[in-house]
């Protein structure tokens, strides 16, 4: 296993969280991470895919950007050592809307 992606799917919400998704370093900038986030999307029930990441992380959050994901709420002092997380949140398209 080189990656994976774990999702809460919050149906009454309308909204799936991704909890967690990595790839092993030796493995990242091999187009992995937006498969992963492609194949879970696609198996989606719910409209609105939301997701938090820390500020810091410039690659995630390249890779969230190419994926579509746009900017929704900042959480303050989120993570144990201080940082702020972003709120990224997708509205899903599917074939039967357009």
């Amino acid at each position: 296993m080189v990656g994976f992606i774990a999702v809460d799917v919050r149906r009454r919400e309308g909204v799936a969280w991704i909890a967690t998704l990595g790839v092993l370093p030796e493995y990242r900038r091999r187009g992995i991470g937006l498969e992963l986030l492609r194949a879970c999307e696609a198996r989606l029930v719910v409209p609105v895919v939301r997701l938090s990441v820390r500020t810091s992380n410039q690659p995630a959050l390249r890779l969230y950007a190419r994926a579509g994901y746009q900017h929704h709420a900042i959480w303050p002092r989120y993570y144990s050592d201080g940082e702020d997380a972003l709120v990224l949140e997708k509205t899903l398209v599917r074939a039967k809307d357009v």
